[in-house]
């Protein structure tokens, strides 16, 4: 009789296991569009607290959503996490992502409510940052370079080849600097601003991050990030310094959202309800991520901006995180500023 029953089992593990849902239980297909170390921690931390077997991809928001876009007939991943939140809104109007009202919601600030309501509950903020650039003082300083101090200190000429931004179409940090700058001046003004800046740009890197990377090395002297990715270059020693533009800037909600279609649905629901915990946000600090947590019981490092004290304009999610107008700003840029000799 004992044995009967051992076989009955093994029996329907094995015919669970063989239509796929005993297999997919285990399993969680992640993109990430955060820096590479918060993406290494957040898929080890869910594996250790959960079980759960993780398979991780990182790029850019821009990259990631175009993935997303090629992949919808047949999705491969499960959950998108990190990264601006326009392009996560974008997804959730085209279709590509679906809704979830997490149970973690009532621990959350407005701003990350607010991020949902605008992708119709198919994503949900994570994280909030102020957008500006930093410099390497020792590199300017070597270049008898002014100190910059505003948006536009940086298309004056004497900064010719020493600026560098990411290209909008892959990146999600250069796609919010486009869509500041066109409401901080307005669209015709903002994209001169733009054709001006272009003549001093060294180099559009895919990754938002990598042109204060580069200046950190002492590669590039100015790069245009979200000042926390600065603050991260300052804190590890590097001779960085954190400009918020005088004009005032724009910010960012990063986002979280499940891909429609997702083959593992469980796992990328607990993933999302994980991620959204005070005790998991606060991890952050293990990888020097200067961010303000959308958890309010989340703590932040006493070295993140703080956006209180920043001139923030009243930047319109809805709107520029739209797919009409993110494909018709990213055309403009293509058609008249990306062609511009430099």
């Amino acid at each position: 009789m004992k044995y009967s029953v051992r076989l009955s089992v093994a029996a329907v593990a094995l015919s669970s296991a063989l239509s796929g849902h005993a297999v997919a239980a285990d399993k969680l297909t992640y993109y990430c569009s955060a820096q590479e170390d918060w993406c290494q921690l957040m898929a080890n931390g869910f594996e250790e607290a959960t079980g759960i077997k993780v398979n991780m991809t990182r790029k850019s928001s821009g990259e990631t959503l175009a993935q997303i876009k090629a992949e919808a007939s047949n999705p491969k991943g499960d959950v998108w996490w990190g990264g601006t939140g326009d392009p996560h809104i974008q997804a959730a109007e085209e279709g590509l992502t679906e809704a979830y009202v997490s149970p973690m919601r009532g621990e959350l600030h407005d701003w990350a409510l607010s991020q949902a309501e605008s992708g119709s509950d198919a994503t949900i903020g994570i994280y909030s940052g102020a957008l500006g650039y930093g410099y390497n003082e020792e590199v300017l300083t070597a270049n008898n370079l002014p100190v910059p101090a505003c948006w536009k200190d940086l298309t004056k000429p004497e900064y010719k080849g020493h600026v560098q931004m990411a290209n909008p179409n892959s990146s999600g940090t250069a796609y919010t600097t486009l869509a500041t700058i066109v409401q901080l001046f307005g669209e015709d003004e903002g994209f001169e601003f733009m054709k001006a800046l272009h003549k001093n740009i060294n180099q559009y890197t895919k990754s938002g991050s990598a042109p204060i990377k580069a200046a950190a090395r002492g590669e590039n002297t100015i790069g245009i990030v979200f000042m926390h990715d600065a603050v991260k270059q300052a804190a590890s020693g590097f001779p960085i310094k954190v400009v918020a533009p005088c004009e005032g800037t724009g910010y960012e909600i990063g986002g979280m959202s499940i891909i429609k279609g997702a083959r593992n649905p469980e796992s990328a629901q607990k993933f999302y309800d994980w991620a959204l915990t005070a005790d998991v946000q606060t991890r952050s600090l293990e990888v020097k991520a200067y961010q303000v947590m959308s958890n309010k019981g989340a703590e932040s490092s006493p070295l993140a901006p703080d956006l209180d004290s920043l001139t923030l304009i009243d930047y319109d999610f809805a709107q520029y995180g739209s797919s009409d107008e993110r494909k018709r700003l990213l055309k403009k840029w293509d058609d008249e500023v990306s062609v511009l000799p430099q």
